[in-house]
């Protein structure tokens, strides 16, 4: 057990090493620009566009209350900004060098971005940026057998925690994260895969519905902390590099290739997990709370109880 520690406080003094003046010196940042692919370029400006237009739309037609409405805008654009980090900043040209800010890439993306996203409420929101008619055929199409079936098999609970979960074992194994980093197409797809995953992920266990109560969501979250912390403590503690893509540009930034492996590991096992936990433990307590017999609901239920009796 000592040992185990010892590895693992060996492991976080990595962490260290982004910022060590060697590692500065050894790089040029200026290098490191701003990404500018068309796909997400596109991507984001439409969705920020539509979304401003349906929030707008929605104001004026007071569809539901001023203050939720705000606070569904407020996350929806932290998280649009969030994604604009993780794809347009240098974080994205900086992933393509060292294994570990990939990983915090893919952290924005999945824990991140994706549920303040999904918070915001953008499909609601997005069907407002259209006019009366155009609505009435989305709202057709929506409805259609060809797409309400496919969408509520994905939609359901488990078929979203597995989807979450095969996207993240899968483009994390070796032949698969090394065709991403050789062939920009794949990349995309990776990139898309997570953050699809992620929305259906947050989308079941974020909203309380009586697919997914707060105990059942709960348990989404918590398992989904266990394996993902697996994965993490895999790369971790491995002592082989799984990905020798990486070999050829961690030196430049003071990290041999396996340290900067043991570091992306550490990245998706300690942070990563702590946002599962939390948000589990908010989930949890929201639960109790509710179901508490001080709690109004509660006191009414325990009155119409005695009553009865």
């Amino acid at each position: 057990m000592l040992s185990l520690f010892a590895r693992a406080r060996q492991r976080l003094t990595v962490a260290a090493l982004l910022l060590a003046p060697r590692a500065a010196a050894a790089h040029d940042w200026g290098a490191l620009g701003w990404n500018a692919e068309p796909w997400a370029v596109v991507s984001l400006g439409l969705a920020g566009v539509l979304y401003a237009l349906g929030a707008r739309r929605l104001r004026q037609s007071s569809a539901r209350g001023h203050a939720a409405a705000t606070r569904a805008s407020t996350l929806f654009w932290a998280g649009w900004t969030m994604l604009m980090l993780a794809l347009l900043s240098p974080l994205d040209a900086l992933g393509a060098q060292l294994f570990s800010a990939h990983m915090v890439q893919h952290e924005l993306l999945m824990l991140v971005a994706a549920p303040l996203l999904v918070l915001g409420r953008p499909l609601a929101t997005w069907i407002w940026a259209f006019p009366t008619g155009g609505r009435r055929v989305l709202g057709a199409c929506v409805r259609s057998p060809w797409i309400a079936r496919p969408w509520s098999f994905i939609h359901a609970a488990p078929a979203a925690w597995f989807l979450h979960a095969a996207a993240l074992w899968l483009w994390h194994m070796p032949l698969l994260f090394g065709a991403a980093q050789i062939d920009e197409d794949i990349h995309v797809l990776q990139h898309i895969s997570f953050l699809a995953s992620a929305l259906l992920f947050w989308n079941i266990v974020l909203r309380d519905t009586p697919q997914t109560p707060p105990a059942t969501a709960s348990i989404y979250l918590l398992t989904t902390m266990v394996h993902t912390g697996a994965l993490g403590a895999l790369l971790t503690f491995s002592s082989s590099v799984w990905y020798p893509l990486y070999a050829g540009s961690t030196l430049q930034w003071g990290l041999t290739p396996l340290e900067d492996q043991q570091l992306g590991g550490l990245i998706m096992w300690v942070p990563g997990g702590a946002v599962y936990l939390a948000i589990a433990l908010a989930v949890i307590n929201r639960w109790l709370n509710d179901a508490s017999p001080l709690t109004p609901s509660g006191a009414a239920s325990g009155a119409h109880e005695k009553k009865g009796r």
